[in-house]
């Protein structure tokens, strides 16, 4: 048999070299390369402490959690083979898939054990860590009253891992694929400190592996041929360039130096919003996102809520939105109206009166006759920068007060924010899944990972435990609306815009996923040749 097949390969072998000869040098395959831009460098690829989505695009590109979003818009076991669900609905067993990190190390449950492990241990810092506290036992571990072996998760041997929750968790599967939950190489990781910004040191599970990445210029992945479904990924390469100015950008795009400009890595430019739109070549989706400004409630004259509110209500919502012509709708309420927990809003756009007469209360109450000075924090983004001057501008004719702008690269602007070195600073969430309290949760805690806001009440956290204890879903709902009405009432954040993302994509682009909540995954992506 092995002669037949030997006889076999090599009278193809003839017949192959008899039609190169003939018909000239066969033409090689050029290999697929997607190119795309982001704005700044992600400010981290470590899955246990990345909050932004420039690091969740890389992430979700380099590693993979036990379930993943498919083609279809349905979670499908991922790094997980299969899984079950106990009858109450608090445990769940996942076999873990033969698979290889990048490395070529085995993927194995203590790997899934370890990441969420590290995320939750305090020293670790991840204001992330609160994704976590469905498990039994993650938030007093976190919060430094309860021990790690007590955490709901367990690597029973290789292949199995065994998570038991506090509450039934409908949506748990949809966490799963998410980064927080993603598994992580112990000996990668704890052999440098600074693993997650080297490509030389860093493993990842996913459809592609980091190979290059050069700071401020470009980042450029390849598919990782140690991936299980390396199959199904087309693409043979993503390259990132790392160009700050939007127009720029758009310009290499028309240049035919991408093949991709805006959402969900970078933004289109807004003036040139408009013509695209018109052409017809600018591509809008609504997402389960937000635009808002935090403030900081520790600090003065935030730290009342009817000045808060005042600069809440002044501002013009339907002006700004006509200033970004891209599908954004007015926001007068936090949670996406696609959650449906309130279509109406909260407040009354543009109330200028209300405005004015909430500063004059909130000032008396404080006993001052003269705001301090206030500052505005932003990104650097032509975008965000105009939404910021639209805003100060209106603060000024409307309530006769000065605020000066503050502009900062990304991560200067995070790391400003969350050691609270603020007074009013720009933020956006796009859910990490579909349910209202990914929105609400991030407020339960004045101390909590993504809050900043250093604003905390305690009815607000009791209706945010008590909807996890509600079985009935309409009553679930109920009591989340009731949460996000104290959240308004006392406004720690200032609802903007809910978002609708928007790009420009080459016709020989396919396959790219945005879902629903606007993250992408470039797992299916292709390129016609």
């Amino acid at each position: 048999m092995k002669k037949n097949v030997f006889i076999l390969m090599s009278s193809i072998l003839i017949l192959g070299g008899i039609a190169a000869g003939s018909f000239g040098p066969i033409k090689a395959i050029e290999p697929k390369v997607l190119r795309l831009n982001f704005t700044s460098d992600p400010p981290t690829v470590d899955p246990g402490i990345a909050e932004d989505s420039a690091s969740g695009t890389v992430i979700r590109a380099i590693f993979e959690g036990l379930t993943r979003l498919g083609k279809d818009g349905k979670i499908h076991a991922a790094a997980a083979e299969s899984y079950i669900v106990s009858s109450d609905g608090k445990i769940y067993t996942f076999k873990i898939r033969e698979s290889k990190w990048s490395n070529g190390d085995p993927v194995t449950a203590h790997d899934f054990e370890y990441a969420w492990k590290r995320a939750l241990e305090p020293k670790t810092a991840s204001n992330y860590a609160y994704q976590l506290y469905y498990l039994k036992g993650a938030e007093a571990f976190n919060k430094g009253t309860g021990k790690a072996e007590d955490v709901g998760v367990k690597a029973i041997d290789s292949k199995t891992l065994v998570v038991e929750l506090k509450n039934p968790t409908p949506f748990f599967t949809e966490l799963t694929a998410f980064h927080t939950y993603f598994p992580m190489n112990k000996k990668a990781v704890e052999a440098s400190v600074n693993w997650a910004f080297d490509a030389k040191t860093i493993v990842g599970n996913g459809p592609f592996r980091m190979d290059s990445w050069v700071h401020k210029s470009r980042l450029v992945l390849v598919k990782n041929v140690n991936y299980w479904d390396r199959g199904n990924v087309n693409i043979d390469k993503i390259s990132f360039s790392i160009v700050d100015d939007e127009n720029i950008m758009l310009n290499m795009f028309n240049n035919g130096e991408l093949d991709w400009a805006g959402a969900p890595t970078s933004d289109i430019p807004l003036d040139a919003g408009p013509a695209l739109l018109a052409s017809g070549k600018l591509i809008t989706k609504p997402i389960a996102g937000i635009y808002f400004y935090r403030f900081n409630t520790d600090k003065a004259p935030f730290n009342n809520s009817k000045i808060r509110k005042a600069f809440a209500y002044a501002i013009d919502r339907q002006m700004i939105m006509a200033k970004i012509p891209v599908g954004h709708l007015p926001a007068t309420g936090f949670v996406p109206p696609s959650m449906d927990l309130n279509q109406d809003g909260y407040f009354k756009d543009n109330d200028i009166e209300g405005a004015k007469k909430l500063l004059q209360d909130g000032m008396k109450e404080v006993g001052i006759t003269k705001l301090p000075p206030i500052t505005l924090s932003y990104n650097t983004s032509s975008g965000h920068s105009k939404i910021a001057e639209e805003i100060v501008a209106q603060w000024k004719s409307k309530l006769g007060v000065d605020v000066v702008l503050e502009d900062k690269q990304w991560k200067v602007h995070l790391e400003d924010v969350h050691q609270g070195k603020y007074h009013v600073a720009r933020a956006g969430w796009l859910g990490d899944f579909n349910d209202p309290i990914n929105f609400l949760e991030m407020f339960k805690d004045k101390d909590g990972g993504n809050n900043d806001t250093r604003w905390e009440n305690s009815k607000y956290k009791e209706l945010l435990n008590q909807s996890a204890l509600e079985p009935d879903l309409e009553k679930r709902k109920a009591i989340l609306a009731e949460a996000e009405q104290i959240l308004m009432d006392e406004m720690p954040i200032m609802p903007i815009y809910y978002y609708a993302q928007s790009w420009v994509q080459s016709d020989k682009v396919n396959g790219v996923i945005i879902d629903g909540l606007g993250m992408a995954d470039y797992k299916y992506a292709d390129i016609k040749q």
